[in-house]
């Protein structure tokens, strides 16, 4: 499909690829990962031609077309509803279909044959490239990526930036690239986002490249690892788990090779070195000095990533309650975030704050730093110091100061040396400490504002996606760090990996208001599908309960109050009214069959394998729309047999 042959590539003198090989195949889904730096997002760009290569070459098949998530797209400004948006996906069915709409305003006064053939033509092509069903599956997808059902048709201008990349997103899916590039996905998807395009992915039928640093998605998405290493890219067959155990055994592997090589050579260093000047050894030490000339060196194991040793440390305890939440309320207009909520955080929690966008975590972290208005009571416990890392800090970075300077300004009671180890904990040595901010990649940037954190000894710590833009070995750091931190705190995060490290108790906002499980993350997952399965068996239980009682309701109080009716006649009146209730039992189990019957079309209308089949979806989308009509007149027989069976028992 796609070809990197001896590819070469430098920024400045830098070089950034030499002589690196990659062969790309159909339907591989390829997980591109390496330290911030390393390259990896210069690939994508060198790959869509953005950038041209300094040496070697990069070949694809003439039916390869690409598709590219990038965070440029983050800036894209349309007046267009978002489902309009995802729909420009479809570029033919789209010319079509105006020209179908044209043609049939035409018509109005027009009725020539000509015209008619076109329509004809155009109507038969439009169904062939399943036109009919484009909207269902533009819905589906962005449905899937957590837009609401009422959000379709706003405008995309009114998105925020990382809403606005998931739906460029679900233009990209629509269009079925056979080779699709996803730099970053999941830094602007919530879990049950990232849960449903690991789903799709595992099925999409071109093959896809993920730069990613959630292990989770990588492994769940993932089978081929392509490192970027050294200039070079190494490949994996398999996922993130697999790369991980066969790269420890490579490494162990030329290790051996190397040591054995040494030895080797410093056995002939030492013949040459003793025998080159005896007469009768001179010929057997050059034969040696020509066998270390023709020695192919292996290189010793580097795994070319500097120690990191990172350490929270605070100035005094805090009391045994951090901060107690009382009757607190938030809401943005007509927007409720929370309702009269409690919880307590006491000293020593390591508290996960997760859940769907816009449920307000983010928010709830604010209102635990004092930086928004609320009503209720937050009430700080004793000697609590709290220090808030948030996206938006790295906005507020000064882009002219050097990194010296920027903690420096943070930290002035700080020694130039004390300053100099806290930056080197971070990776920054060397002159790297008088590198402008505005230089920085935005993984850098979040290591500076982690920094300045750090000095501030702080014994409460609220992080908002500290992860975010950190690459894996920097995340691992960050997770050693924060469990052997002695505080107390609460982390918003949608990598997996990461808060299965780190947390001793889970909170997620569910009703407006903050509940709480007391445990770690992969603990309640197992919590938390048991609770879905049982709520579904209490309310199928529920439902059963409902229609025992409407089978136990008898029509004595009516016939009471009718004593003027026969007997004989009241019997009849009886007769025809359980015949009538018996009517609206059937029609009920046929609602509950054909609604069974509906959601099983609907599921499969979202899944990716259908979604590819236009053919597939023409037949599901009739399926469904047949099964809706179904349902309306099966409810309409439904509440007519009621009707009638209470009028007769009321007679």
């Amino acid at each position: 499909m796609l070809t990197i042959n001896q590819l070469s590539f430098y920024f400045g003198d830098r070089a950034i690829y030499e002589e690196a090989s990659l062969q790309i195949k159909p339907k591989e889904r390829i997980g591109l990962i390496g330290a911030n730096g390393t390259g990896k997002s210069t690939l994508l760009r060198l790959i869509v031609g953005e950038y041209t290569p300094d040496g070697g070459s990069l070949s694809k098949a003439k039916d390869c077309t690409i598709g590219f998530l990038n965070q440029d797209l983050l800036s894209y400004e349309s007046e267009e509803s978002i489902l309009k948006v995802a729909m420009q996906a479809f570029e033919r069915p789209n010319q079509l279909q105006a020209r179908i709409d044209e043609i049939l305003q035409k018509m109005e006064t027009d009725y020539s044959d000509a015209l008619l053939d076109e329509l004809s033509n155009l109507q038969a092509e439009f169904e062939t490239l399943g036109g009919y069903s484009i909207q269902a599956q533009a819905e589906a997808i962005l449905e899937g990526l957590g837009f609401q059902t009422a959000d379709l048709k706003r405008p995309l201008c009114e998105f925020s930036g990382g809403w606005r990349m998931r739906v460029m997103l679900a233009k990209l899916l629509l269009q079925k690239p056979s080779l699709l590039l996803l730099d970053e996905p999941t830094n602007h998807l919530d879990l049950p986002s990232i849960e449903w395009i690991e789903t799709y992915l595992q099925s999409y039928e071109g093959a896809v490249i993920i730069v990613s640093h959630d292990q989770d998605f990588l492994n769940n998405c993932c089978n081929v690892i392509v490192e970027v290493w050294n200039g070079k890219l190494d490949r994996y067959s398999g996922n993130y788990d697999f790369y991980m155990e066969e790269k420890a055994l490579r490494a162990e592997l030329q290790q051996k090779a190397y040591d054995n090589q040494q030895q080797k050579i410093k056995e002939l260093e030492r013949f040459v070195e003793r025998f080159k000047a005896k007469a009768t050894k001179a010929k057997q030490a050059q034969s040696r000095v020509k066998q270390l000339e023709k020695i192919e060196r292996i290189e010793a194991v580097d795994n070319g990533q500097a120690t990191m040793s990172v350490r929270f440390r605070f100035r005094q305890p805090s009391g045994k309650v951090v901060a107690e939440l009382e009757e607190v309320s938030k809401s943005y207009g007509d927007l409720k975030i929370l309702e009269a909520s409690e919880a307590q955080i006491d000293r020593g929690d390591k508290i996960a704050l997760i859940g769907a966008n816009g449920k307000g975590k983010s928010t709830l972290l604010r209102l635990l730093a004092g930086t928004e208005a609320f009503s209720g009571k937050i009430q700080g416990g004793h000697n609590v110091l709290t220090s808030f890392y948030a996206q938006h800090q790295l906005e507020s970075l000064t882009l002219s100061n050097d990194l010296l300077e920027e903690l420096r300004q943070h930290s002035s009671d700080r020694t130039e040396a004390e300053l100099r180890t806290i930056l080197g904990c971070f990776l920054f040595v060397g002159d790297d400490i008088f590198k402008k901010i505005k230089v920085l990649s935005g993984g850098e940037k979040a290591r500076v504002a982690l920094a300045k954190m750090l000095l501030s000894e702080s014994n409460f710590l609220l992080l908002d996606e500290p992860t975010n833009h950190l690459d894996m070995f920097s995340v691992d750091v960050l997770i050693d760090a924060l469990q052997k931190y002695e505080g107390t705190f609460v982390t918003v995060s949608h990598n997996r990996y990461f808060i299965s490290q780190i947390a001793n108790k889970i909170w997620w906002i569910e009703d407006h208001r903050i509940k709480e499980y007391p445990g770690t993350y992969d603990e309640f997952k197992e919590w938390y599908k048991k609770r879905e399965e049982a709520q579904k068996e209490l309310l199928k239980e529920a439902r059963k309960q409902d229609k025992t009682a409407q089978k136990v309701a008898t029509p004595q109080t009516a016939k009471a109050q009718h004593n003027g009716v026969s007997q004989e006649e009241r019997k009849e009146i009886q007769k025809k009214a359980k015949k009538a209730e018996k009517e609206a039992e059937q029609w009920e189990a046929q609602i509950l069959q054909l609604e069974a019957q509906a959601k099983q079309v609907e599921q499969r209308l979202a899944e990716p394998q259908n979604l590819a089949d236009p053919e597939k979806m023409q037949s599901l989308s009739k399926q469904y729309q047949d099964l809706k009509t179904q349902i309306e007149a099966a409810t309409q027989n439904w509440e007519d047999a009621l009707a009638q069976a209470e009028r007769l028992l009321q007679m």
